[in-house]
């Protein structure tokens, strides 16, 4: 089953993303009167699909994108059946150069339209919580905080010198701001002052990490239940509150070490559900499972924020902004030799793990991790690499700066040589995937 949800939720999530790039393209070539001879989901050969009027919609074989074929243009197609005849005022190479770059930079402009909309929208329906403390409720067992010195009740007082008045401002200061930097965390311990010091190395990447630590004030949420396991026939339910597991006070973390602990064995749950306190028995599965999914819901001091539909845009560009800065982060950090390529980049199973557990958590934390690879979709496209838009538009800025059409003999070497650039470090990417998941 879970195999089916990472299946449906990677192929929505990437169907999603790839459709509204190329539906740029599509439109834009539409509007600026193009013809448009194939509407594609992956690359050549073509797999299945219909053709309507001029265009074939269809989907191909080779899963690491998509394209639109537009008459005239020298494309992933390979299609050069046209440079032996006479321009046509349909296609492509027959329009002003400014129409041919509008063409190539709508995919790209409709992934960001995409996250600014998700962004926003998140932002006026749900507003935003802030947790009003930056008291560890919970450290993960073996994680690099542990390992540091950090225990639970501690309060963050800053990081790397930098000052810190809520949770949320947190996690971002270790996890992007300061990636591939040690780290030092002043906090206040039972009323004195004691300084954490994180070595660099030891901080996975943001892609590959547990957050390692809980804010305090949360409880345990039954999240989702699963049928015909212990915790279906005991009468759990999605939204019940956890209170303690064998008598013991738990939060989302012990609750999995306690029933994982106790494989095979009889555990008594004590549950909120509403303003009724119900305790239920159970035997653990042999593989340390009673078929509950949990999540953890903040409880303490906190302050909400409403917005408006202008304030949310607003939030929602920040989130565009943050996006764009984690990415830079990222890759400066791989190029300077603080991150390695393995530990920072994810491929088609990293984006299925995350499409996944992202979905368990909500229709929210889906969409917004849509957004977010969006993003990444669009930073990738605009880079100068051949085959992606961003060489599309080095060649057109080379035609209009030295008043010259490259020859189609050199675009489709240089196609050629994109795409199997593109290829080769999709091999290493899955490669990369396999080795490290």
């Amino acid at each position: 089953m879970h195999i089916l949800n990472m299946i449906l939720y990677t192929t929505i999530t990437l169907g999603v993303l790839i459709f509204i790039h190329e539906l740029g393209h599509f439109l834009a070539a539409k509007l600026l009167g193009m013809r448009v001879d194939r509407f594609s989901i992956g690359f050549p050969p073509r797999a299945f699909g219909k053709k309507i009027g001029d265009t074939d919609y269809c989907v191909s074989w080779i899963p690491i994108g998509g394209y639109v074929k537009i008459a005239g243009m020298v494309d992933e197609s390979m299609d050069t059946e046209f440079a032996n005849q006479k321009p046509e005022p349909w296609e492509y190479r027959s329009k002003p150069i400014w129409a041919r770059m509008v063409v190539i930079s709508a995919g790209v402009i409709m992934n960001i339209l995409l996250a600014v909309a998700i962004f926003s929208s998140i932002h006026f329906v749900q507003g935003s919580y802030i947790a009003e403390t930056t008291e560890v409720g919970y450290v993960v067992e073996e994680s690099f905080f542990e390992k540091a010195g950090l225990v639970n009740g501690d309060k963050i007082l800053s990081v790397n010198d930098k000052s810190v008045k809520h949770w949320d401002e947190i996690l971002p200061l270790i996890y992007i701001e300061n990636l591939g930097n040690d780290i030092t965390l002043n906090v206040e311990r039972e009323g004195r002052h004691v300084q954490i010091f994180i070595p660099a190395k030891t901080v996975p990447s943001p892609s590959q990490s547990q957050v390692g630590i809980m804010v305090a004030h949360t409880v345990a949420i039954i999240d989702g239940v699963e049928l015909n396991m212990p915790a279906s026939e005991m009468g759990l339910m999605m939204g019940d509150t956890i209170l303690a597991v064998n008598d013991i006070q738990v939060t989302q973390a012990q609750v999995i070490k306690l029933i994982k602990a106790n494989a095979g064995k009889q555990v008594a749950m004590k549950l909120k559900r509403g303003n009724e306190i119900l305790t239920k028995t159970t035997t653990v599965t042999e593989e340390g499972r009673i078929g509950i999914r949990i999540g953890s819901r903040y409880i303490g001091p906190s302050k909400k924020i409403e917005y408006s539909i202008i304030g949310a845009v607003g939030e929602g560009l920040t989130d565009i902004k943050v996006s764009v800065n984690l990415f830079y982060l990222t890759i400066s950090k791989i190029f300077s030799g603080k991150t390695s390529v393995k530990e920072s980049l994810g491929g088609p199973i990293a984006i299925a793990q995350l499409a996944t557990q992202s979905a368990e958590y909500g229709f929210f934390m889906f969409i917004w991790f849509m957004a977010q690879l969006s993003m990444s979709l669009a930073i990738i496209n605009v880079l100068p690499i051949p085959a992606l838009d961003g060489g599309h538009l080095i060649m057109l800025f080379f035609e209009k700066v030295f008043r010259r059409e490259i020859p189609h003999k050199v675009k489709i070497a240089i196609q050629q040589a994109g795409l199997i650039l593109l290829l080769a470090f999709m091999a290493f990417i899955i490669y990369n995937d396999i080795s490290r998941f």
